[in-house]
């Protein structure tokens, strides 16, 4: 999804800032609160950024 956005960006000569990083230090227990959760809201955020802007 980042790359596909990245790309329509930079065809129509716009530039988005940068997506969020993906989470690393995740322990995989399934915790409540989980560093994923935070990491999926905040790129949801950045792609409805994106569509807002791309969309101009």
């Amino acid at each position: 999804m980042f790359a596909a956005l990245q790309q329509r960006a930079e065809a129509l000569g716009t530039t988005l800032r940068a997506p969020p990083p993906e989470p690393t230090t995740c322990c995989g227990r399934g915790c409540n609160g989980c560093v994923w959760e935070g990491f999926l809201d905040a790129a949801d955020y950045w792609r409805q950024e994106a569509l807002l802007q791309l969309s101009d």
